[in-house]
C-alpha cells in the first residue's frame, strides 16, 4: 500500500497547461505569457496557497505566486513568459498560507465584536507569522511588518489600533509577495516546450516555382526557375507574406505521369505533379533541372531572407516509381501478390505516378534516410517543412523524427497538412508538430466558425492552426460562387481569428473556376501544368485584392494581440446570424482587436453586436475609441453597437480598441 506522506500533505489536481497528464510536452511560442492553472484544496478551512515554478531550458528556474479565480474557487491561475527556444519544465507548488487564515480569523472575531482579551492567542499567532516573514522579506519591507509586530505587541493600544497595521494593504502586498509557506507539497514535473515564435505567428503564400516563368515572344509558357522564383519575392513580400511554401521542387516521375487536368496520359511537354518525388535525375535530396541548381536554390534562400521571407519546403514522403529508392530498397515500399508495387489510393481517386512508403518493413533505414533528407534541407537554410499528408504515415515515426531534429535543430517547424479525423489532427500535434492545417475552409456558418474557433482554443496546449483560405486541392463552393468580396471575407477570418494564416497564389485574383460542379479540384489545376498569372494587368484593372491583402497583413503586425497564440480567441454576440464578432487581447501590450465580419458576401448586413466588456479589459458601462484599421474610420463604442457592413464596400471592421 502507498504512502499517504509519499502522495504530499495537500491536494494538487487540474494542472495546466498538460498533454494527456504529462504524456507528451505542452506547447507555447518564444515571448508568449503561458497561462497556468491548478486545482489546489485541503481539509478543513486553513487558507493555501500556490506558486508555479518554471525552469528554463539552462536549469535556471523563476517563481510566480498563483492567485485564486474566485473567493469560493479551488481553481488558481498564473502567467508567466518563456524567453527561450527549446525544453522547459514546471511544477505547481501548494502550501498552507498561515497569514491569510489568521487574517480572515482575525477579521470575523473582530467584527462579531470579540475582545482583545479574546484575541490574545490569534494576536500571539500573528506576532509570530510576521517574526517568520520578516526574516524572509526584502530588506525594504522589513520595517513595515516590524511596524505591524510591534502594534500587534501593544497592550495599551485599542484591538482595532493592534491590528490595523497587519490588516492593511501594505503588509497584504509583501506576504503576497513573499509569503509564508508552510505544508509546501510538490506536484509532478511537467515539459513544456517553446517553439520559435515561426511555429504560432506567419503569413502565408504558397507558390509553384515552376510557374514563375512567364511567357516568350510567341506567348508560351516558359518554366521557371529558382532565379525566376526569387523575383517574384518582392510582390509576395509588398503583400506583407513572410513565409513563401514551394510545393516539392525535386524531380518529377516519368513513368505514369499525370497530365493536365489530372489526365491519366500525359502529352509531350506535361510538367507532371511535382507531388510525383523522384526519377532517374534524383529523389527527395535532388533539385528538378529545370528550376536550376542546388546552388540556385541556396541563393532563393539567401534572397527570401533579405526581403523578410522565410522559405518553407514541402515533406512528400512518397515517390514516383522511377524514384532511386524503388530499385534501391523495394523493401520501403508495399508489394501486391501479383509482385507488382502499390500505388497510392484514395478511393475514388488513384494516383498510379506515386507509391505510398511502408513504414514497417525496415523501419530503421528508412528513419534513417528520412532524417537524413530533412538534415540535408536544413543544412541548405530550410527551417521550415510543410508536411504533406502526415496522417497517412505512422504517429510513432513523426514523434521520432521531429525531436530528433529538434534536438539539434529546435528552431525547425513543421506544419501538418492533416486534413483528416479530429483525433489524427489532434493527435499529430500532440507529437510534435508545430502547427496544423485546419477544417477552416469548410466553415462558413457563424455557428460553425464559434464551434471550430472553442475547438481550437481548447486544444491551445499543443495545437497551433494555420488557416489557409484555399489550396491547390481545395477551392471551396463558397469561393467558386461568392464573388470577390467573399475572397475578402475569407481572407478577413483567416488572417484575423488565428497567429498563422496563408493563401494558394492566384487567390488575390479571385480564382474561382472549378473543374466541374460539385468539385473542389481548380479547372486547369497547377498541380499538372503551368499556370502563367499577369499580375499587372489584374492590378491595373483593379481586379486584383492584393492590396486588401496587404492591409490585413499591416493590421496583423500592427497589432500584437493578432499575431499570437490563438488562446486569446474570444466569441462575442451579433444579432445577425450573417454577422460574426470576436475579439483577441495580448496581455504583454494590452492590445486588443475586435473583428466584425459579414459573412454574406452578396448584400449588405445590419446588426447590433454586444461586446462582453470584461473580455476586452473594460467595465461593463466603459466607452472607447475603436479605431477601424480597414477603413481608417473612428468610433465611439461601448457594449452596445449597431453596425452595417455594407456588401460593395469592405466586409469587416476590425477595430483596434483605445481607451482613453
Amino acid at each position: 500500500m502507498r504512502s499517504a506522506i509519499a502522495e504530499g500533505r495537500l491536494a494538487i489536481t487540474d494542472i495546466t497547461p498538460t498533454v494527456e497528464c504529462g504524456r507528451f510536452p505542452a506547447r507555447a511560442i518564444v515571448g508568449e505569457i503561458v497561462p497556468f492553472a491548478a486545482t489546489v484544496f485541503r481539509e478543513g478551512h486553513d487558507a493555501v496557497g500556490a506558486t508555479v515554478v518554471l525552469e528554463d531550458p539552462s536549469g535556471t528556474q523563476y517563481s510566480t505566486r498563483m492567485h485564486r479565480t474566485a473567493l469560493t474557487s479551488d481553481r488558481h491561475i498564473a502567467s508567466a513568459p518563456v524567453s527561450q527556444t527549446g525544453m522547459w519544465r514546471f511544477h505547481i507548488e501548494a502550501w498552507s498560507d498561515p497569514f491569510s487564515t489568521w487574517e480572515h480569523a482575525v477579521i470575523a472575531k473582530v467584527e462579531a465584536g470579540q475582545t482583545a482579551a479574546d484575541l490574545a492567542n490569534d494576536l500571539a499567532a500573528g506576532v509570530a507569522i510576521l517574526q517568520t516573514a520578516a526574516r524572509t522579506a526584502p530588506e525594504s519591507a522589513r520595517a513595515i511588518l516590524t511596524a505591524a509586530i510591534t502594534s500587534l505587541q501593544d497592550r495599551d493600544a485599542t484591538l482595532l489600533d493592534r491590528v490595523s497595521i497587519a490588516l492593511g494593504g501594505e503588509v497584504a502586498e509583501i506576504l503576497d509577495a513573499s509569503p509564508v509557506r508552510e505544508l509546501v507539497t510538490t506536484s509532478p514535473s511537467y515539459e513544456l516546450w517553446v517553439d520559435p515564435r515561426r511555429a504560432a505567428v506567419g503569413s502565408w503564400y504558397e507558390l509553384f516555382p515552376r510557374s514563375t516563368g512567364g511567357l516568350d515572344g510567341a506567348g508560351r509558357q516558359v518554366h521557371g526557375t529558382f532565379a525566376s522564383a526569387s523575383k517574384d519575392l518582392l510582390r509576395i513580400a509588398t503583400m506583407g507574406f513572410d513565409v513563401v511554401y514551394f510545393p516539392p521542387i525535386h524531380p518529377i516521375g516519368e513513368i505514369n505521369r499525370k497530365g493536365r487536368n489530372n489526365s491519366l496520359v500525359a502529352e509531350p511537354g506535361d510538367v507532371g505533379s511535382p507531388w510525383a518525388v523522384g526519377s532517374r535525375l534524383g529523389g527527395h535530396d535532388a533539385v528538378h533541372p529545370d528550376l536550376g541548381t542546388i546552388d540556385d536554390f541556396d541563393r532563393l534562400v539567401a534572397e527570401a531572407d533579405r526581403r523578410g521571407i522565410e522559405i518553407a519546403l514541402d515533406l512528400a514522403l512518397q515517390c514516383a516509381p522511377d524514384h532511386p529508392w524503388v530499385k534501391a530498397h523495394p523493401e520501403w515500399f508495399t508489394t501486391l501478390a501479383d509482385g507488382t508495387i502499390a500505388f497510392a489510393e484514395n478511393p475514388p481517386k488513384k494516383y498510379q505516378d506515386i507509391y505510398p512508403l511502408n513504414f514497417d518493413n525496415d523501419p530503421e533505414g528508412l528513419y534513417a534516410e528520412v532524417l537524413r533528407v530533412v538534415t540535408f534541407w536544413i543544412e541548405h537554410g530550410v527551417h521550415i517543412f510543410r508536411v504533406d499528408n502526415p496522417h497517412t504515415k505512422p504517429v510513432n515515426f513523426w514523434q521520432w523524427l521531429i525531436w530528433e531534429v529538434k534536438r539539434e535543430h529546435p528552431d525547425v517547424i513543421f506544419l501538418a497538412e492533416a486534413f483528416t479525423r479530429p483525433s489524427m489532427m489532434k493527435g499529430l500535434g500532440r507529437r510534435g508538430f508545430s502547427q496544423s492545417y485546419t477544417y477552416f475552409t469548410w466553415r462558413t456558418a457563424k455557428w460553425e466558425l464559434e464551434e471550430f474557433g472553442e475547438d481550437l482554443v481548447e486544444s491551445a496546449d499543443y495545437l497551433n492552426p494555420n488557416l489557409f483560405v484555399n489550396t491547390p486541392d481545395i477551392l471551396h463552393e463558397s469561393l467558386q460562387y461568392g464573388g470577390l468580396q467573399m475572397f475578402r471575407i475569407r481572407a478577413v477570418l483567416a488572417s484575423t481569428m488565428s497567429g498563422s494564416w496563408g493563401v494558394y497564389s492566384g487567390y488575390e485574383l479571385g480564382e474561382h473556376v472549378a473543374v466541374r460542379p460539385g468539385s473542389e479540384e481548380y479547372l486547369d489545376s497547377e498541380k499538372y501544368q503551368l499556370r502563367h498569372r499577369d499580375w499587372n494587368t489584374a492590378a491595373a484593372e483593379r481586379r486584383s485584392i492584393a492590396p486588401f491583402l496587404r492591409q490585413l497583413n499591416e493590421a496583423r503586425r500592427a497589432h500584437p494581440a493578432l499575431e499570437s497564440s490563438i488562446r486569446n480567441l474570444v466569441f462575442h454576440h451579433s444579432d445577425n446570424e450573417n454577422v460574426i464578432v470576436y475579439s483577441r487581447s495580448d496581455e504583454a501590450t494590452g492590445d486588443t482587436v475586435i473583428v466584425v465580419c459579414s459573412l454574406d458576401s452578396h448584400h449588405t448586413a445590419q446588426t447590433t453586436i454586444r461586446l462582453t466588456m470584461p473580455e476586452l479589459g473594460l467595465g461593463w458601462d466603459d466607452r472607447f475609441s475603436a479605431y477601424d484599421e480597414l477603413s481608417g474610420e473612428t468610433y465611439d463604442w461601448g457594449e452596445q453597437n449597431f453596425v452595417e457592413l455594407r456588401g460593395d464596400a469592405n466586409p469587416a471592421h476590425i477595430i483596434a480598441v483605445r481607451r482613453s
